[in-house]
């Protein structure tokens, strides 16, 4: 059975144009990464564990804070990495400089005998859903169109037939 994970993806609009908030991964794997490097809040849950109420859950672990209201339901995705990534959308204006995520533990350098932590989530922030498809892993990419056609949204500017590719 694959590896079920849940995630929440805000978004909000900011002079007709759509924005996600999205996360960057903390540690030293991430730490010079930028574009297919970023992620929606998300982690993993267990098969008899409601994935809305775990994608809750996860947020607030990643993010420090909680959200709630009427959240749209994207779907899941299988990821190249064949973990299932099930993910909800929420308009909401999240104040990105508020974020405290929860540690992790791990041997740094490696093979050095040290463990140190690290931010899971390093950092949030606000991208234009164009600018956003750079950022986000391309396994999750899916998601962002799913939310922009749920909101029957087009980009101003934009040659839609190019739009997704």
């Amino acid at each position: 059975m694959s590896v079920q994970s849940a995630g929440i993806i805000l978004y909000r609009f900011i002079d007709a144009k759509l924005q996600v908030m999205l996360v960057h991964p903390g540690g030293p794997h991430w730490a010079k990464r930028e574009d297919g490097a970023w992620s929606i809040p998300k982690g993993i849950y267990e098969k008899d564990e409601d994935p809305l109420a775990a994608a809750k859950r996860e947020f607030r672990e990643e993010t420090g804070h909680e959200v709630d209201g009427v959240f749209i339901d994207l779907g899941e995705i299988k990821q190249p990495s064949r973990k299932i990534v099930h993910a909800w959308a929420l308009k909401h204006n999240f104040d990105t400089s508020k974020i405290v995520s929860n540690l992790f533990s791990i041997e740094w350098p490696p093979r050095s005998g040290k463990i140190q932590q690290f931010s899971e989530v390093d950092r949030a922030q606000w991208f234009e859903v164009q600018e956003a498809k750079k950022k986000i892993l391309k396994g999750q990419r899916p998601f962002l169109e799913r939310l922009m056609q749920q909101l029957d949204y087009i980009p101003k500017n934009t040659e839609v037939a190019h739009y997704f590719e």
